[in-house]
C-alpha cells in the first residue's frame, strides 16, 4: 500500500492565541480528490498554507511526500505542488505568457508547456495580451494553468471556480479528473458545492478550525441519517392505501424515506406489477453539508454564532 502523500496528525495553529485548527487528523492517498468545506474563517486556507510548508503548525505534525513541508530541505518537493489561491494576483503588465512562462521555469518547465496549459484553459488566444486587460474568468483560468505547471502530485486548489462560467467550470473539473487518473492527489476548497460531489472521493467539513466530518458522501450522509426522496410513477395515488408506505408520504406520490429502510421500501415498490418507473433522490452534498453545520450549532450555538467574527480576525484563517 502505498503511503499518504499528505498526513495531518493532531495539528493545531493559533493566532495571536486565537486558535485557527485544533486537533486536525488527515491522510490523503495517492490520486485521491478531496472536498475541503467550511464557512469563511474556517480554517481551510490555513490548512492549505501549513500543507504548503508556507507556515508551521504550534502543534502536531504535518507531512507531505514524506517530508516536512516547512524544512528547507524540501523545496524539491515543492516543485511537485500546485497552488491556487483564493485570490489570483499576476504582474498587469506582463502577458499571459509571460507570466506563465515565468512560473514555468521555475518549475524546470518549458514555454511550449506554458502554451500547451494556456490552451488548455482556454485563453491562447489572449496569450499576448497584458494581464491587466484580462477579465476575472479569464485571470483565474490563467491561475488554474499556473498551478497545473508540470503535471504536480500535489494540487491545493482554495475557491478556484471562483470567476468562471459553467462552460469553463466544466472544463476545470475535466481537468481535475485527468490528473486524478495520473496519480495527482487534490485538495480542492470551494463554496460553491453544487457539482463539486461527482468529482470527490471524500469531504472534509470544518468549522471554527475544528473537523465536523469526514468521509465520503455516502459514508457521512449514512451517518447523518439524512433521508431520501423516492418518488414511484404508475401508482396512481394508491401509495395512502398501503400501509407498509403510509407513514414515509409527503406527497400523493412521494415518499421521504430514512437511509436505513431506503432498500425495504424500494422492494416493496418494485414488487408492485402496476410500477412504471421510480426516481430516487439520496441528500445532496449541499445538505449534508448543512447538517453538519446544523448539528455544530444546536450542540453550541453561542460559540458557533461567533465563530466567524473571531476566524475572520485572524491573520491569512
Amino acid at each position: 500500500m502505498n503511503s499518504p502523500i499528505v498526513t495531518l496528525e493532531n495539528v493545531s495553529k493559533h493566532y495571536k492565541n486565537l486558535p485557527a485548527l485544533s486537533s486536525i487528523n488527515l491522510q490523503l492517498a495517492q490520486g485521491e480528490v478531496l472536498g475541503l468545506f467550511g464557512h469563511n474563517g474556517a480554517g481551510k486556507t490555513t490548512m492549505m498554507k501549513l500543507i504548503l510548508g508556507v507556515i508551521s503548525a504550534d502543534a502536531g505534525n504535518v507531512t507531505v511526500m514524506g517530508m516536512k513541508p516547512d524544512n528547507k530541505s524540501a523545496w524539491h518537493m515543492r516543485a511537485k505542488m500546485g497552488y491556487l489561491p483564493e485570490n489570483v494576483m499576476f504582474y498587469e503588465q506582463l502577458t499571459g505568457l509571460e507570466v506563465l512562462s515565468y512560473f514555468s521555469r521555475l518549475k524546470g518547465q518549458s514555454t511550449a508547456h506554458a502554451k500547451a496549459l494556456l490552451e488548455q484553459v482556454g485563453i491562447a488566444h489572449a496569450m499576448d495580451r497584458q494581464v491587466k486587460t484580462y477579465s476575472k474568468g479569464m485571470r483565474q483560468r490563467l491561475g488554474l494553468a499556473q498551478a497545473f505547471i508540470g503535471e504536480p502530485k500535489l494540487l491545493l486548489l482554495d475557491e478556484p471556480t471562483v470567476g468562471l462560467d459553467p462552460s469553463a467550470t466544466a472544463e476545470f473539473y475535466q481537468s481535475v479528473d485527468r490528473l486524478k487518473t495520473q496519480g495527482t492527489s487534490v485538495v480542492l476548497c470551494s463554496h460553491v458545492l453544487p457539482g463539486v460531489e461527482q468529482h470527490i472521493d471524500r469531504a472534509m467539513i470544518i468549522s471554527g478550525g475544528k473537523t465536523l466530518a469526514l468521509g465520503t458522501i455516502a459514508e457521512l450522509r449514512g451517518q447523518a441519517n439524512l433521508p431520501t426522496k423516492i418518488k414511484p410513477l404508475g401508482l396512481n395515488g394508491t401509495l395512502a392505501n398501503d400501509t407498509l408506505l403510509r407513514p414515509y408520504l409527503i406527497g400523493a406520490d412521494s415518499l421521504q424515506v430514512p437511509e436505513q429502510e431506503k432498500l425495504m421500501v424500494l422492494r416493496h415498490l418494485l414488487a408492485d406489477d402496476s410500477l412504471r418507473d421510480i426516481s430516487v433522490e439520496s441528500a445532496n452534498l449541499e445538505q449534508v453539508y448543512q447538517y453538519y453545520l446544523q448539528q455544530k450549532a444546536h450542540s453550541n450555538p453561542e460559540k458557533m454564532n461567533n465563530s466567524s467574527a473571531t476566524e475572520n480576525n485572524k491573520a491569512g484563517a
